[in-house]
């Protein structure tokens, strides 16, 4: 199994190829002499490929099996961490044993089955439904266009619109939330082709700040798999704590993570690798 490192780290060969074979490498002799091991992981380009629209919650027995084999093992604790709202990673994963988060940690569900919502309704819901209604006349009758409703958050998807219809559409949808995080506890963020309004705690980097200051025990290793900006954020935070950050992208992309990973085909292998390693 091999690593590309991404375009801008200090190691990466020119533009070239480095391989990084778990057997005789240097992440090898980290992940052997941890004493355990703390996974955290993205769902959709990470772990799955993209479902056609948010909405579309489609389990695959190989990520359900591949992921039962991580929580198995005795070495490693499992945190799956995603933009979908919780309802949907529970049915993605119908697991007990990990840590589940929903809207970049909004929501919780424990490895015992708990479940926890760590903003009120009533903070925020009133300003949600009011750019709801907006957003929703912006791209009446456009199409390429998905407003997605998580409950905890509200969120616009361009991908199948036009660049130029995308940037202008987003552009006036953003104007029309921008007036809101100085009144309620609520971000903006971005993206490619998409938007997303959501409670301030809504933060991938402050949820593994948070599990790691906790429960992480002395000589624990994170590794962090991610593909987009929203990881970016945990990637500095899983860097602070002596950990490996690996960002999940076809392409060279700047990014704070050491290595690359192409695709959740090889993500799947890699991990295989890992628990491999561990027996």
């Amino acid at each position: 199994m091999a690593f590309y490192l991404p375009s801008g780290h200090p190691a990466h060969p020119g533009g070239g190829y480095l391989e990084m074979v778990l057997s005789g490498t240097q992440i090898r002799s980290r992940i052997e002499s941890a004493e355990s091991i703390w996974l955290f992981l993205d769902y959709d380009g990470t772990l799955a490929e993209f479902a056609p629209t948010p909405d579309d919650v489609i389990p695959d027995p190989n990520v359900i099996g591949l992921v039962s084999e991580l929580v198995a093992s005795p070495k490693i604790s499992v945190s799956v961490i995603s933009g979908r709202r919780l309802a949907h990673i529970q049915k993605l994963l119908p697991l007990k044993g990990l840590w589940l988060f929903g809207t970049y940690g909004v929501e919780v569900q424990t490895p015992a089955g708990e479940v926890m919502i760590r903003v009120s309704s009533a903070e925020i819901r009133p300003a949600l439904d009011e750019l709801k209604t907006g957003w929703a006349a912006l791209i009446d009758g456009r199409s390429g266009f998905y407003l997605e409703d998580k409950g905890s958050s509200l969120a616009l998807h361009a991908r199948y619109a036009t660049s130029s219809e995308a940037e202008a559409l987003l552009a006036d949808a953003v104007q029309m939330a921008s007036p809101l995080p100085g009144q309620y506890p609520l971000r903006i963020l971005g993206g490619h082709k998409f938007l997303e309004v959501c409670p301030r705690i809504a933060n991938k980097g402050a949820t593994v700040e948070y599990m790691l200051e906790r429960f992480a025990e002395r000589g624990t290793l994170p590794l962090y798999l991610g593909d987009d900006d929203k990881d970016e954020e945990a990637f500095g935070v899983i860097k602070e704590h002596g950990g490996i950050p690996i960002r999940v992208s076809q392409e060279p992309v700047e990014s704070q993570a050491h290595y690359r990973l192409e695709n959740p085909k090889i993500v799947h292998q890699w991990l295989q690798d890992l628990l491999q390693l561990l027996r």
